[in-house]
């Protein structure tokens, strides 16, 4: 008998260990799947502010549209466009769908979202604009009305990649479009007055690049890897950050962030030692470390009195999946921008279902 209750003993304790091992492995599964899906995963962020709520919007198919109160608790919204730019074949056989690096601007009480199409690892892309006069999804005023071609890059032809779109207004007034990935870097073009095409005569600067291997077939990207300029005007300068090094690889991304500026919109954009970034120069701003391997894909903004650095990042605990990243930029004693790495393993984006 006693051996009996013995045995009713184990076997009750082995069940009730094996609910509480059971439950622990759901609870275990239900944080990272919280981890996993409770946060807005994104790729190549540009953030605008209108009234009270910020929109965000990433490479994606159709361009996907979040927005937010607080810059912490996100909503999806909707697709900017709910198939593909009319003209997107036209420019690539090899259109996958992704429509990449989008980038917002108000002009004349207006919104323009600039965006490129392109064949992966080949620069046969292009750029193009489309305007809306809100961002709210529910206003009657909603729609996007697409512009077309801005400007586009062939293979065989031209040794830069018209992708990664940023559109900067210099203090005159005149609007710049700076751009590229990889082949000879970031260019800068003069744009019209209907910031919808460049202008003429045309004026074209090389703002940054890195060295390209002159072995290397002028049809592929080659090892130069600098792209996602995005130009940020404060006080007295312009500066330029661009990301480094290879994006899109999970837990094997080394992309990271740097910086120069110029007075100048047009350049020369110098580091801290006065190497020209148009010769290779840049001073790191940020770089991936073990939780986040790579960051990269920034813009900048200033809300509310306050300047942010809006970017991805890959999460070494999510298996290398790419997420939201926003941190105040706070700026040294000589004017060069710092990024607290404290700050940014605090922030985590909150999407809301």
């Amino acid at each position: 008998m006693k051996s009996k209750m013995i045995l009713q003993f184990s076997n009750t304790y082995a069940a009730a260990k094996r609910k509480v091992q059971l439950a622990a492995g759901l609870l275990l599964a239900g944080s990272l799947f919280a981890l996993q899906a409770g946060q807005v995963s994104i790729h190549d962020p540009c953030m605008a502010k209108e009234g009270d709520t910020y929109y965000i919007f990433s490479t994606d198919p159709g361009i996907k549209c979040y927005s937010s109160t607080d810059m912490v608790h996100w909503k999806f919204r909707t697709r900017v466009f709910p198939g593909e730019p009319f003209w997107a074949r036209g420019v690539t056989s090899k259109f996958n769908g992704h429509i990449w690096a989008p980038d917002i601007s108000l002009h004349d009480g207006k919104y323009y979202l600039y965006y490129a199409v392109s064949s992966p690892g080949k620069n046969s892309s292009a750029i193009g604009v489309t305007i809306n006069k809100t961002l709210d999804p529910d206003s009657p005023d909603y729609k996007w009305e697409d512009q077309g071609i801005v400007l586009k890059s062939i293979p065989g032809r031209d040794l830069w990649n018209a992708i990664d779109p940023n559109v900067v207004v210099d203090a005159n007034g005149t609007p710049w479009m700076d751009f590229g990935s990889f082949w000879t870097g970031i260019k800068l073009v003069k744009l019209d007055t209907n910031w919808t095409a460049v202008a003429e005569p045309q004026e074209w600067y090389s703002l940054a690049k890195r060295e390209r291997s002159v072995f290397v077939d002028d049809r592929e990207p080659g090892d130069g890897a600098v792209e996602g300029p995005f130009i940020f005007k404060k006080s007295d300068y312009y500066y330029l950050f661009v990301s480094w090094d290879l994006c899109c690889r999970g837990t094997n991304s080394t992309y990271k962030i740097g910086v120069g500026r110029s007075r100048e919109v047009t350049g020369p954009y110098l580091d801290k030692d006065g190497l020209d970034m148009a010769q290779g120069g840049g001073t790191l701003v940020l770089a991936g470390n073990k939780d986040w391997p790579g960051r990269g894909g920034a813009s900048a903004y200033t809300f509310d009195g306050k300047d942010y650095l809006v970017f991805h990042a890959y999460e070494a605990a999510d298996n290398g999946l790419q997420k939201l990243q926003i941190a105040e930029i706070k700026w040294d004693e000589n004017k060069w921008p710092i990024i607290d790495e404290k700050a940014l393993n605090e922030y985590r984006s909150v999407l809301v279902k």
